[in-house]
């Protein structure tokens, strides 16, 4: 019998659990309940970007307060995502992607209700943990869900709503805020997830297959302390470091974050050697596709998170765009992107991991585009085309890079692969938020704020360009064998049980 594989691409054995497929309209269920919760943790990283001034009036907030809610959301999920991963493997996947949607939905309902500045950052650090469990068990469930052409669509639905939630959430944030619901203003924008979420989760059971457990009970405890501790030292000065000029705590915290790594990597590798189960079991990044393409996802990551910073400071600080017009110029992205995310499938079909280097290729060319015209034209409008051809860059990168570094993992890793994934991305954003922070706000004083935001965006272009070359080069070291070459992106190709 023809079935799905667990996870990207991986042939299974007669021993290996199966999970069983819903036919027919069921499966496109499975999908726009899985994606639901996809597309408001992506949502809910960018939107409130756009909420900041209003929350700041609204709830008389000072500077350092205001860091802590954009950052705790970052913060939980970094800090958690792996061991979201790993719970997905040990308690089932919809179990577990159920839990994480019902704390992420009633968190956001926290957030929208926040009497203080306070509650609402105690709710965004809620709602990063609720995500942390949930988006590990995405692509797992789409994986296990579908098989051949419906899985390559599949895919590419994920990977188009992802680039919606990131590219329009401005826009999405600056039409909620405007339009004012009841008066709700800026909660709009958190209390828009819960009926999102809770019709969802009316769905879960009814939709979302339940994966069975890959028969290992126990949780690493040490590892996900020492994995937490690690990656909370990494992200919290990276987030915060910028803005207090680098004090001494931010490398203090570097220097403690690399002595946890040491003790992490160390006692995996003892408890893997002893036939225990480790959080990450050491033998996932000997899989090259794996190991690669996680350095090829940290490359992309960091533009992509510093970019949609750095040109949001550029068009509103140093141009006086409103959140809004900002969301609309946005719009340039999202419509290269709905473009080749769309085809993604099918162009990798044909040219399989080249398709990430094609995408990387726009991004370097977008992005030299804009260094070259940014200060000479008369209106920012005048950049469509190059933000077109970032967004067309997104569109060939986000789904196929994730689907290559996925490939051939095991099912028993499934679901702590997928984690350490979602936490590369989480770590990339971060570091390329800082690099890009540092090189904005570090050109020289003497020049009007106009010209020094100009400089300071085309100091950061440098970097983006560098970032996406990187991953070109990354995608030429991933495998190019058939035997590692995901099965979704050859329809024809079948796996078998």
């Amino acid at each position: 019998m023809t079935t799905a594989t667990p996870i990207s691409g991986l042939s299974q054995t007669a021993n290996d659990p199966v999970e069983q497929l819903p036919s027919g309209r069921a499966r496109w269920g499975t999908l726009l309940v899985v994606l639901a919760g996809t597309f408001m943790s992506i949502l809910d990283f960018f939107i409130i970007n756009v909420a900041i001034p209003s929350v700041q009036r609204d709830l008389h907030t000072n500077a350092a307060t205001i860091q802590w809610i954009v950052a705790g959301f970052a913060l939980a999920i970094a800090s958690l995502v792996i061991t979201g991963g790993r719970l997905g493997d040990l308690v089932g996947r919809r179990r577990a992607y159920g839990i994480g949607l019902a704390v992420f939905t009633l968190a956001s309902a926290a957030c929208g209700l926040a009497p203080t500045a306070g509650l609402l950052v105690a709710g965004r650090v809620v709602q990063g943990a609720g995500a942390a469990l949930m988006m590990p068990q995405v692509l797992v469930i789409i994986q296990a869900s579908f098989t051949g052409n419906a899985r390559v669509r599949g895919f590419t639905a994920y990977g188009l709503t992802m680039g919606i939630a990131a590219v329009f959430g401005q826009l999405i944030g600056g039409l909620l805020i405007q339009a004012d619901l009841v008066g709700l203003g800026w909660r709009a924008c958190f209390l828009i997830n819960v009926p999102i979420g809770a019709m969802a989760l009316v769905q879960l059971r009814r939709h979302v297959p339940d994966a069975p457990r890959t028969g290992q009970s126990r949780l690493d405890i040490v590892g996900v302390v020492l994995s937490s501790a690690a990656l909370f030292a990494i992200v919290l000065p990276l987030v915060q470091g910028q803005s207090q000029a680098w004090p001494t705590w931010t490398w203090l915290s570097f220097a403690a974050a690399v002595a946890l790594i040491a003790e992490f990597v160390w006692y995996e590798r003892r408890l893997a050697r002893r036939g225990g189960h480790p959080l990450l079991d050491p033998a996932m990044f000997r899989v090259r596709s794996l190991s690669v393409g996680l350095s090829a996802q940290l490359a992309f990551n960091c533009g992509l998170a510093s970019f949609f910073f750095v040109f949001a400071l550029f068009v509103q600080d140093g141009h006086g765009f409103t959140a809004l017009e900002s969301g609309m110029l946005f719009s340039a992205i999202g419509i290269g992107y709905l473009l080749t995310s769309s085809l993604a499938g099918r162009i990798a079909g044909v040219l399989g991991r080249q398709t990430v280097a094609l995408g990387g290729a726009l991004l370097v060319v977008g992005h030299l585009t804009l260094l070259m015209t940014y200060g000479d034209v008369r209106s920012l409008w005048a950049l469509s085309p190059a933000l077109a051809a970032v967004g067309a860059g997104m569109g060939l990168v986000i789904s196929p890079l994730a689907t290559v570094v996925l490939a051939r993992v095991s099912p028993a890793h499934a679901g702590a692969a997928s984690g350490m994934l979602t936490t590369v991305m989480q770590v990339g954003g971060a570091v390329g938020v800082a690099i890009v922070g540092i090189l904005f706000y570090g050109v020289p004083a003497g020049a009007g704020h106009s010209a020094r935001i100009g400089d300071g965006f085309g100091a950061a272009l440098y970097f983006l360009v560098a970032v996406n070359a990187a991953l070109v080069v990354l995608v030429q070291l991933l495998p190019h064998d058939r035997t590692e070459v995901p099965n979704q992106w050859n329809p024809n190709q079948s796996s078998t049980v």
